[in-house]
């Protein structure tokens, strides 16, 4: 599991995603999310808006990001 730490109350799932390496780009990002490819505290996500803080879980393409 990769582990994010962000300094602030909230990152956008798009942000989160180009933060920490997973997409290269927001088109990317908004594709992936769009597609209902990324999973929010186990629950699909489809907005690419949505508010990520400390200690939710995002999974995308295999791999699960853990915010710190």
């Amino acid at each position: 599991m990769l582990e994010v730490e962000i300094n602030t109350e909230f990152i956008k799932l798009d942000q989160l995603l180009k933060w920490a390496g997973v997409c290269i780009s927001g088109a990317e990002a908004k594709e992936l999310i769009q597609l209902n490819k990324v999973k929010v505290n186990n629950e699909i996500e489809n907005r690419r808006g949505k508010k990520i803080r400390t200690g939710d879980i995002v999974e995308v393409l295999d791999k699960s990001i853990k915010v710190l």
